[in-house]
């Protein structure tokens, strides 16, 4: 017998490839569109999460300062720094500025016109990525048009 002739060649054949790459095709039209709407939630995830740190110190503020809402003006320093029972702030802690820090920075704006802008304020401005309604306490993303993957507005977050 011939050595050429006793062993079989092992290899795969085009059928076998063709098979192999479809499916990986398949898998490849399912996966990306999963991924992709991935990185909308993650946006919409990440806003969400930010407006119930900043709510949750508004809400920590008018609480130790007896029903006292941060100032339009004033409201990232009173979050950020240190205030006296009249809810007056300061950069650094005292005698009289007790309460506080309630949050340590002021998260960027994730959305919107304004996206990456951290800025406070009643209405828009170049460096304002949140609106605060200090008659209410009521803070929301500096957009009014943008939406969510659900068709939800931002700005009614």
């Amino acid at each position: 017998m011939n050595a050429c002739t006793c062993r079989s060649r092992r290899a795969f054949s085009l059928i076998e490839l063709v098979i192999v790459i479809v499916i990986i095709g398949i898998i490849a039209a399912i996966a990306v569109p999963r991924m992709s709407r991935g990185a909308e939630g993650a946006t919409d995830a990440a806003l969400k999460a930010d407006l119930a740190t900043l709510r949750s110190a508004i809400d920590l503020f008018t609480t130790e300062h007896p029903g006292v809402l941060p100032s339009a003006g004033g409201i990232v320093l009173q979050l950020t720094g240190y205030s006296d029972i009249n809810g007056v702030a300061q950069a650094t802690k005292d005698a009289s500025h007790i309460y506080g820090p309630y949050i340590r920075a002021i998260p960027p704006a994730p959305v919107g016109p304004r996206k990456g802008q951290n800025g406070i304020a009643a209405a828009d401005a170049a460096t304002i990525g949140w609106i605060y309604d200090s008659g209410t306490g009521a803070i929301r993303v500096n957009t009014t048009t943008e939406t969510d993957a659900a068709g939800a507005l931002y700005s009614s977050y």
